[in-house]
């Protein structure tokens, strides 16, 4: 069996490239005009290339269109729309789509595959949510109307995510072999390994200036060792790894992300109840403000940016920090541990014989859980028991799977990651679904009505301006929040830069604030890669 080494080499070779010995940089590779070009950046998708299973969730989904997108910016701007807008109610959205789009096999894209593709993610139920709409209809072959149960401005953002698929050429396989209207087609994909791109021919946009694009799926040692040889364009790196010798003929990009990480606190006390499947609900010790509140403050985040991430990244105290919904008026300083203690002691915690505190009988003892498989998880809640536990709380580090953790995360401190360029995020991690709901979000189960009422106000905006103002209130108001000045409902700890080597000689434009997933959100603007070298 080969090893990750060895499977690089096989790739490569397969590709019609020499594979030099690791040790030797190569700097010719980068003074010839190029054609094609070989990334490494992760993003292979479980599930295939299908949108509505969940691919492009997170960044632009590449081999297909969407009805809007984001600019460098962030700003929404038409894709295949060419005009939207909202009735007067605001429940229904009227969207009209550009005359010369068409699929990659040459057949035209029309309001009946919009229709087609929203029906099919709403019925898919994956992870995009679809639950407010009501209905979608082709009016003609240029205009499609959805209707939603109540106002949702931030339908807006699933209008930019989610990327079209044909009515005509969809099957169980579409995902291993997508038909789409985006900037490229996919040629072959080798599962686990690689997959070869090239431009769409009928694309309507710009034109991409390569003939061929092929992703590798290494892990991040060999992809650092193959971009030392000159083998790679461009390749994504762990925050271990950034910090080590830049590749000659390539410089380091740092991009700041929301590609956050964080403590989810159950919010509810444990009174014995439990899901249907018979997963606990509740802590005792966790639903004290007091124990959220001292924990929030103790941890020091910028140890943890530097420690942990190697210096690539930076504090983080909310689920978006620094996008346009952020309201900084919430934080506290942290790592003062002190100020913690003095919370803690007014909550009527008092330390017990063992040193650990107690109240009422109960002792505050805690488990954090993470992702076994995540070096970066672990290495937080690692630091964030050790800062954790001079206060007097008895702190347990778990590493579990996912399916392990699941029945666990009603009960449980967490290890969780966010980050979207979706407001409606912060809504799902804050009020999402009850226990048996199924979802991800809000596992600890926060409740706070006031919270609550600011996002529906802020969901019936007009506009997502108008929206702002009312998701900064949810995090605090002057009197309550989600924030670290009101319910403290999550710790959040750091956001973790993105780190990729990037060819001197290729011009990848400007760069969005990326979100949660290292890797595929570089490629947002494809098809505007330039390279600059003769």
């Amino acid at each position: 069996m080969l090893n990750e080494k060895g499977r690089v080499i096989t790739i490569l070779s397969a590709l019609g490239l020499t594979t030099l010995a690791v040790s030797a940089p190569l700097s010719s590779a980068f003074t010839a005009p190029k054609t094609e070009l070989i990334l490494a950046v992760h993003g292979e998708p479980s599930n295939g290339f299908d949108p509505t299973l969940g691919w492009g969730e997170y960044g632009y989904p590449l081999f297909q269109s969407t009805l809007l997108k984001r600019d460098a910016d962030l700003r929404m701007i038409g894709d295949l729309a060419t005009d939207w807008r909202v009735s007067d109610d605001r429940k229904t959205w009227t969207v009209t789509i550009r005359s010369d789009a068409k699929f990659s096999d040459g057949q035209p894209l029309t309001a009946q595959d919009v229709a087609f593709t929203y029906e099919s993610a709403k019925k898919a139920g994956s992870v995009l949510d679809l639950t407010e709409l009501v209905a979608v209809k082709a009016v003609d072959d240029l205009t499609v109307t959805f209707e939603l149960t109540s106002p949702r401005i931030t339908f807006l953002n699933t209008l930019a995510v989610l990327g079209i698929i044909p009515a005509h050429a969809y099957g169980d396989d579409y995902g291993r072999a997508p038909i789409g209207s985006g900037p490229f087609r996919l040629v072959s994909w080798t599962e686990g390994e690689q997959a070869i791109t090239e431009p769409n021919p009928y694309y309507y946009g710009t034109k991409p200036a390569f003939e061929k694009v092929t992703f590798l799926f290494t892990g991040d040692d060999t992809s650092y060792a193959a971009a030392r040889t000159g083998q790679l364009d461009v390749a994504a790196v762990s925050n271990a790894l950034a910090g080590g010798e830049v590749p000659e003929g390539m410089v380091r990009l740092s991009a700041k992300t929301v590609d956050n990480r964080g403590l989810t606190f159950p919010m509810v006390p444990d009174t014995g109840k439990t899901t249907a499947t018979g997963a606990r609900i509740g802590n005792t010790v966790t639903s004290d403000p007091a124990i959220r509140k001292a924990i929030d403050i103790a941890i020091d985040r910028q140890a943890l940016a530097e420690a942990v991430l190697n210096g690539f990244g930076r504090p983080a105290y909310g689920p978006a920090d620094d996008l346009p919904w952020d309201n900084p008026d919430h934080r506290l300083p942290d790592a003062n541990p002190e100020e913690a203690k003095r919370i803690l002691k007014d909550g009527g915690w008092t330390p017990g014989t063992d040193g650990i505190l107690e109240k009422n009988g109960i002792k505050a003892r805690i488990a954090i859980y993470y992702s076994a498989s995540d070096t970066t998880r672990q290495a937080l809640a690692l630091a964030s028991a050790d800062m954790i536990r001079p206060l007097g709380i008895a702190v347990d580090v778990l590493g579990k799977s996912w399916d392990e953790i699941k029945p666990k995360m009603h009960s449980n401190i967490v290890v969780f990651g966010a980050g979207s360029h979706d407001p409606f995020e912060t809504y799902n991690l804050y009020v999402g679904t009850d226990a048996e709901g199924g979802w991800w979000f809000n596992t600890g189960l926060y409740d706070n009505p006031t919270v609550k009422a600011h996002f529906a106000e802020g969901l019936a905006s007009p506009t997502l301006d108008d929206l702002l103002p009312e998701w900064k209130k949810a995090a605090w108001d002057g009197e309550t929040g989600y924030g670290m000045k009101g319910d403290a409902a999550w710790t959040w700890l750091v956001n973790i830069d993105h780190v990729y080597f990037v060819s001197k000689c290729l011009d990848i434009g400007p760069r969005q604030i990326e979100p949660h997933g290292h890797g595929f959100p570089i490629t947002y603007n494809l098809e505007d890669w330039r390279w600059t070298c003769e």
